[in-house]
């Protein structure tokens, strides 16, 4: 019945897919206002946590991610929609819930930040490099003939020019940054939250059809995300605010990028953006859950 998944698209309108792109890129420059360049020196201040944090989003999740493909072997538009959520960078919320939990809020600063413009080359790349050794994956990316080059350019223009607009404006405008950040930010999130809404309510038989298929299939991959963090920051001996951080910052993705590339390139092919949304609503109640865990023993 998977099958049925590489076939169907999910229905989004040009106006909507436009609303998104939009919307996305005022997240991006609102979580950019509460960035500053200083948050880059993080960099050279506790470089071990800063590089564990980058190889754990862009090395380690990519490839626990193709050792869960190959596991569980999923159609095709399946194993894409994983490839593709693996390769974006850290999701917005990050930030606020390792703040939260009582994790290392600079560090996860900067990771965002870095992260973010590292996503322009990076995204694309890990998707093409992981998905070309699942040949069921390989076989439909040769199909669709997708042009990483217009990729390159919509990851930019979403990510990067916003991220560097608002650092540039926190930077020299402060006092107006942060009454604008605390303004954008929640309007833009529950606009983006309402436009996924409506085009899973405008498909709402096909969500509905295979929800349950891959439900187990995104838990165990997010589960993997909060691994590769987790694991890595205790493997290298780190402090438990910075292991907060990692675990965090690698199981929260930006699934709203990764659905405005499967309607933009994609067409909204069904597995892909089934995964792709499906991961966007999971990861922020597993990140709740594990920032409520940390907060509610660091009480204890």
């Amino acid at each position: 019945m998977l099958e049925e998944l590489d076939q169907s698209v999910l229905n989004f309108k040009g106006d909507s897919l436009f609303l998104l792109n939009v919307s996305l890129a005022i997240i991006m420059f609102g979580v950019a206002l509460d960035i500053r360049f200083r948050d880059f020196y993080y960099l050279f201040q506790a470089p071990k946590a800063f590089f564990i944090g980058i190889f754990s989003q862009f090395v380690m999740l990519p490839f626990l991610t193709f050792l869960l493909v190959w596991w569980i072997q999923p159609i095709p538009s399946v194993a894409l929609g994983m490839f593709l959520v693996a390769a974006c960078p850290g999701g917005n919320i990050s930030n606020f819930l390792t703040n939260y939990s009582g994790g290392n809020t600079a560090l996860s600063v900067s990771l965002t930040a870095f992260a973010t413009l590292a996503a322009v080359v990076m995204t694309p790349f890990n998707f093409g490099f992981w998905a070309g050794f699942y040949p069921p994956a390989a076989a439909m990316l040769q199909e669709i003939q997708l042009d990483y080059v217009d990729i390159f350019q919509t990851v930019a223009l979403i990510l990067g020019v916003p991220l560097l607009l608002g650092m540039y404006v926190s930077h020299h405008y402060g006092a107006f940054s942060k009454t604008a950040s605390k303004v954008l930010k929640p309007i833009s999130i529950l606009i983006f939250g309402a436009i996924v809404v409506i085009a899973f309510y405008s498909n709402y038989h096909l969500f509905l059809k295979f929800i349950l298929l891959i439900f187990f299939w995104v838990l165990a991959h997010n589960f993997a995300a909060l691994l590769s963090g987790f694991s890595l920051a205790k493997l290298f001996g780190l402090s438990l605010p910075d292991t907060k951080t990692l675990t965090i910052e690698t199981g929260i993705q930006n699934s709203g990028l990764a659905l405005v590339l499967i309607f933009t390139y994609f067409d909204g092919l069904g597995g892909m953006a089934i995964i792709a949304g499906w991961w966007g609503i999971w990861h922020i109640i597993s990140g709740m859950t594990v920032a409520l865990t940390w907060k509610k023993l660091s009480r204890g």
